[in-house]
């Protein structure tokens, strides 16, 4: 096994010869950050390049084919003089002790502590080193330091409030947005600058033509970096028979970038966080498909609210592949290329209290789940990026299968379900874009997919048969769905560029052919299959036929930015499904305008706004009539026409920037309005929940108000920052036959501080409140939940090889007519690394407080939910960590 983690860690990299050694002063204190060059004394050429660690440290690549004649070491740093050696053998330890230079006053230390902001037009760059503390290991540590940005629990960064688009690497897409690859692997000492670019427009014949509001992210590699092969191992073990295994290897050179790992444990830490697509949302609404998503599962359960380690019990490995290769002419060729594994347990207990006009619905179960995901995926990307010329092909190829089981407790019954969920996936997209002789820009796109998720669960034995099989009793009933579908979408554009406005003009066509099959059978005692009912079965056919134009005005000034876009399109959709002598057909003509406004109120600061009208109709999963098991006790049918819907958003911000004094603030307000021709109507019962969906127009609205702030105090070393959100949001439902309007009213305070407490104590804390009222004007009924989360972590670092942390968190709830919830987590760790040795040490306690069970309280319109988890409790593990 060990021999193929090496294959592949350097498949890529190759077995290049290395010279190692230190560089210490005459005291015999290791010299940081020293030049360690490779010269070819014969023609007086520096071949190879190096920067020693924080213990004087260095690995010197020897590039292939180098011959040994002539090679020397040469070893400069300020403040020293400079000393060189003969490179006799390479598998000798090269070790220099450099002596004071004349002019150096050794007496006098100058230091400077200010963090300094670096612009250039449109590029903020924040120093590394001015953030960076002792015990921070990868660039995602430090990210959560800056001031003006925070990452969110699953790793989404917003720079001044706004999601950023991208993460580069010394200006190159290696990742897409999956940008927590890099952010949970890439050492921060080898990142010189975290830059953000503002209006980032990748695509550089649309530079200065097109506007673009994008923020994205650029880590500058540090020089010495680039000539080397990076490495951040480690591997754990500890108790209660718990491992932690990451292996890597990493390069940033200009022509050739890679990030490949081995990463595998059984502590919490969730895989599957590092492959999120931050902006998948965003891209299946520009290519107007999205991936259907599964019909079936095993049950609701509401994720608790708690850092995910705290309460996944798993069995995890990942091997992640990403590389690429730039070429002459600009050509960059990408691979990208993952392997997930997992096995997963769950066990939970939850009360769920539906309160309706008159009466309330209880529901009670206990849950033991086991998940076994499989995930496949490959990406090629070839990419041609010139400033007259860009084309970009992507080829994706998805295989993700899952099997899970259950053994479930409802109270009144015990089953068992097996669900087994494979979607099988591949896509390809093709984006041309020429700059021709006259300044018009051409060009051509094209998209087709096709995707497939075969569904199959299994609940039994003998599940509520007086509902399922006419009271009589039987082994199984089995639920079975697939939605096989086609996409492709195809246009060409015209840009004609002036000197203050941009024309675009875009017609094109797409199909989406889909195909809906399910079957709920009863498997009986004596192994026969037999349908549920009539109406268990689906067989449902649709195609989505689209032809499109747009006009698009672009100004994309320095001060005043703007876009007006007025898309038409003639839709129609047919479906059709013999079973149910159902053949329809609805035509449309949609108006969908856009306009956004971005206006520069001075160097720094800036004003937006935005609104969009958007015609939507439903999908497939609207329109089937035969039930569906969704889950152990909801069924869904419809029986009405197409879901149409008109989408209406609207929404303003206020940028605010002070870089010199290290300030950050912004304020937004949006507006949403939804308004639909259908409503989902439920027949709610002590056993099930019936939907179907019934002709119905009704709306629902929502306004939501944010502010930030962040600010860096030069005093007190110290980043503040601090948050307010408030959301109104207004829905209808239809149970049990009456019309019920929800109020729900959402706000949401936060406040963050991390500082430096002299030279050798770091300390952090982070509150954040929730409230939420919900409200119905039926009966006057209203609910309210108060949530408080506060998270505090102290770090003492008396000497450079002696490091300790304690860390806690803190969870309150509290919701009228039931007890407080308390709960407190506490870990602790210590980082060592013994005198001449290049592995560190480190010894963790999670949780040592041994939490096993944590209670939460759920609030949504007028369900209530309280859950029990069980927590994995105490982990103890010892570390061991190098660097290649």
């Amino acid at each position: 096994m060990s021999l193929l983690v090496i294959a592949v860690l350097l498949s890529l990299t190759g077995f290049a010869q290395a010279i190692r050694g230190t560089v210490k002063d005459s005291t015999g204190k290791g010299i940081p950050y020293a030049s360690v060059n490779l010269k070819n004394s014969l023609v007086n050429r520096i071949v190879g390049y190096a920067v020693t660690d924080v213990g004087g440290a260095y690995k010197l690549q020897i590039p292939a084919n180098t011959p040994l004649s002539g090679l020397v070491i040469e070893v400069t740093s300020i403040g020293y003089k400079t000393m060189s050696r003969p490179v006799a053998d390479v598998h000798l330890a090269y070790d220099f002790t450099l002596d004071v230079s004349a002019n150096q006053l050794q007496s006098v230390e100058i230091k400077s502590s200010r963090p300094v902001l670096r612009t250039h037009g449109d590029t903020l760059g924040y120093n590394v080193s001015d953030f960076a503390n002792a015990q921070d290991m990868v660039i995602g540590d430090v990210l959560k330091k800056l001031p003006g940005i925070t990452v969110a629990t699953d790793g989404t960064i917003f720079y001044n409030n706004k999601q950023i688009s991208n993460l580069y690497i010394n200006g190159d897409n290696l990742l897409d947005d999956k940008y927590n690859i890099a952010t949970t692997t890439i050492p921060h000492s080898v990142v010189a600058q975290v830059q953000v670019i503002q209006g980032d427009q990748p695509v550089k014949v649309l530079r200065n033509k097109v506007m673009s509001d994008d923020v994205a992210l650029n880590l500058t590699i540090k020089k010495g970096a680039k000539m080397q092969i990076i490495g951040q191992e480690s591997v754990a073990a500890g108790s209660p028979g718990n491992y932690d295994v990451d292996l890597n290897a990493m390069l940033f050179k200009d022509n050739y970038k890679a990030i490949n790992y081995l990463k595998g444990n059984n502590t919490g830490y969730d895989l599957q966080q590092e492959l999120v697509a931050h902006n998948l949302t965003n891209y299946e609404q520009l290519i107007d498909n999205s991936m259907p998503a599964a019909l079936l599962s095993l049950g609701t359960v509401n994720t608790p609210g708690l850092s995910r380690n705290r309460y996944l019990f798993n069995q995890s490995g990942l091997l992640n592949l990403n590389n690429l290769v730039k070429l002459p002419n600009d050509i960059q060729l990408r691979v990208n290329a993952w392997y997930f594994h997992d096995n997963q347990r769950q066990d939970f207990s939850q009360q769920s209290s539906i309160y309706l006009p008159g009466d309330t619905i209880r529901y009670n179960e206990t849950q033991h789940n086991r998940f076994q995901p499989d995930n496949l995926h490959t990406q090629f990307t070839l990419n041609i990026n010139k400033d007259k010329y860009y084309l970009n092909d992507a080829l994706v190829l998805d295989d993700n299968r899952s099997a899970s089981h259950s053994s479930l407790n409802t109270g009144v019954a015990v089953v068992n379900q097996v669900f087994h969920d494979n979607q099988l996936s591949f896509s390809n997209e093709f984006n041309r874009i020429i700059s021709l002789k006259s300044n018009d820009i051409i060009q051509t796109y094209s998209y087709i997919s096709h995707s497939a998720e075969p569904e199959n669960r299994a609940v039994g034995p003998n599940y509520q048969p007086a509902i399922f099989n006419a009271g009589n009793e039987y082994a199984q009933l089995i639920q079975t769905v697939n939605v096989p579908t086609w996409y492709t979408t195809n246009y060409v554009s015209l840009k004609i560029p002036s000197g203050l406005i941009t024309q675009s003009y875009k017609t094109g066509f797409s199909v989406q052919s889909q195909e809906l099959t399910s079957n709920l059978n009863v498997a009986q005692v004596d192994t026969k299959l037999t349908p549920e009912s009539d109406s268990s079965m689906n067989h449902l056919n649709w195609t989505r036929t689209k032809i499109y134009g747009e006009a698009d005005y672009d100004l994309p000034g320095k001060i005043l930015q703007a876009n007006l876009s007025l898309p038409v399109s003639l839709q129609q959709i047919d479906y059709s499904d013999r079973l149910y002598t159902l053949d329809k057909q609805l035509k449309r003509l949609y108006f969908n305008p856009q306009f956004r406004v971005k206006y520069q109120i001075g160097a720094e600061n800036y004003l937006s706004l935005s609104y969009l009208y958007r015609n939507e109709t439903g999908t497939i999963e609207d329109l089937y009539q035969g039930y569906i098991l969704k889950d152990y006790r909801t069924i869904f049918a419809n029986t009405a026409a197409l879901i149409e819907k008109r989408n209406q958003h609207a929404a303003a911000g206020f940028s605010y920037r002070k870089s010199l004094l290290l300030l950050f603030a912004s304020l937004n307000i949006s507006y949403d309005h939804l308004a639909a021709n259908k409503i989902a109507s439920e027949i709610i019962t002590n056993n099930l929940q019936q939907q179907v969906v019934l002709p119905y127009s009704n709306a629902t609205g929502s306004w939501t108000v944010s502010s930030t702030v962040s600010k860096y105090v030069f005093p007190l070393k110290t980043t503040f920052s601090a948050g307010l959100q408030w959301q109104s949001s207004r829905s209808v439902q239809l149970q049990n036959g009456q019309l019920l309007p929800f109020n729900t009213i959402t706000e949401t305070g936060s406040l963050g501080a991390d500082t430096k407490i002299g030279e050798h104590l770091v300390f952090a804390y982070k509150a954040t409140l929730i409230q939420t009222a919900s409200h119905s004007a039926v009966d006057a009924s209203a609910n309210h939940l108060d949530q408080l989360q506060q998270q505090a972590s102290l770090e003492y670092n008396p000497l450079t090889n002696v490091q300790f942390k304690l860390s806690g968190e803190h969870y309150f709830t509290r919701q009228q007519g039931n007890p407080d919830l308390k709960y407190f987590f506490a870990d602790a760790s210590v980082r060592f690394k013994p005198n001449k040795w290049k592995t560190r040490f480190e010894l963790s306690a999670v949780n040592f407080l041994n939490v096993k069970d944590y209670r939460a309280f759920y609030l949504s319109a007028n369900t209530f939910t309280a859950s029990s988890y069980a927590l994995p409790g105490r982990i103890v593990l010892l570390k061991a960590m190098f660097n290649l």
